[in-house]
């Protein structure tokens, strides 16, 4: 830290995060918006991207100094990665821990409203038209779920005890996965498609990811099947989404993230056909935001003690690749989108 004085910690964002006048005398809070960010951010020892959909830091982050730490209240850091922070001694960590199981049971919710066709009940009903029809069983369907950090895991977890059968793919391959037995890797992706019914995107945006999910991926799907994105709005070419629901090669989509967000009114994806959008609310819970707030709190009291910070992102990689999540449970894979 800079001076005897306390720690300044700049809060971006336009509304105030609860439970922050806990740390009050142990640092100088100074919550800005956009308009006043460059200026803080020269002054500043530590960096709470309370705002996390903010493109405002690439523009406004300091040639020299600027925060040593910078913590998102989100899991994604893709927003952060720009060059000056990358090349900068700043720290950055995430909010992994908070949204796994939120995230994991929307994913759920998502697989059973499509299997159970709740969309076409919904409009009869408003239609006042009573048509009874048989509807699927989801158990013993195979979903192929990528993304092998707590959220991919988590969601893995969840469909399996509504008896899916769930292949896990991540970055790297593990054939000796204590829960899972074995983890596929990316480069095999394509050859597990023309047997899932369902295929949930759930990996961070990474070079590696970015368009991940295109015409080729959805054309190797099994026709009738169905996708999920509960990851980043650009890991899936969205024009190649809709050209696979209208020729009938997927059956179903539903997308919480988007490549523009919010989604403009006049956007031609509200009327797809079998497309499901949601506004990038599947990790948001009653709460959440106190718990985001806990999390960052107790990092704050690791950083102010100097002691190992949790949920440290690797600025190459682009995720938290080793660390603990909340009971002691080990995770090597990257960490949650």
């Amino acid at each position: 830290m800079r001076t005897t004085e306390l720690p300044l910690v700049v809060v971006l964002g336009e509304q105030e995060p609860p439970l922050l006048d806990r740390i009050k005398d142990r640092a100088r809070l100074r919550r800005v918006g956009k308009a006043h960010l460059a200026h803080a951010l020269r002054a500043a020892d530590a960096l709470l991207v309370w705002d996390f959909l903010t493109d405002a830091l690439p523009a406004a982050w300091p040639e020299e100094g600027g925060p040593r730490w910078v913590h998102t209240a989100s899991a994604g850091v893709d927003k952060l990665l720009f060059p000056a922070l990358l090349r900068s001694d700043a720290v950055i960590t995430n909010s992994r821990g908070v949204f796994e199981e939120p995230i994991a049971e929307y994913v759920a919710g998502l697989v059973l409203a499509m299997a159970k066709d709740l969309p076409g009940t919904l409009d009869r009903q408003r239609s006042r038209t009573w048509q009874h029809r048989a509807t699927e069983r989801v158990a013993g369907t195979r979903a192929v779920v990528v993304g092998g950090g707590p959220i991919g895991r988590a969601v893995a977890r969840v469909l399996g005890a509504l008896g899916l059968r769930v292949t896990l793919v991540s970055r790297r391959a593990r054939p000796h996965d204590a829960e899972f037995g074995r983890v596929h890797g990316f480069g095999e992706l394509a050859g597990l498609l023309p047997e899932a019914d369902w295929l949930v995107s759930a990996a961070p945006l990474t070079d590696e990811t970015a368009d991940l999910f295109d015409a080729t991926l959805f054309a190797r799907m099994k026709r009738g099947a169905r996708f999920v994105n509960v990851g980043r709005g650009p890991l899936v070419v969205e024009d190649d989404l809709v050209a696979a629901l209208h020729e009938g090669r997927l059956a179903g989509a539903a997308l919480d993230v988007l490549r523009q967000e919010p989604l403009p009114a006049d956007s031609p994806l509200w009327s797809v056909p079998g497309l499901l959008i949601s506004p990038h609310m599947s990790a948001d819970t009653h709460g959440w935001l106190e718990d985001l707030a806990e999390l960052f709190l107790a990092n704050f009291a690791c950083w102010a003690a100097g002691r190992p910070l949790r949920n440290v992102v690797d600025k190459t990689l682009g995720y938290v690749p080793v660390g603990e999540a909340p009971g002691g449970t080990p995770h090597t894979e990257e960490g949650s989108s």
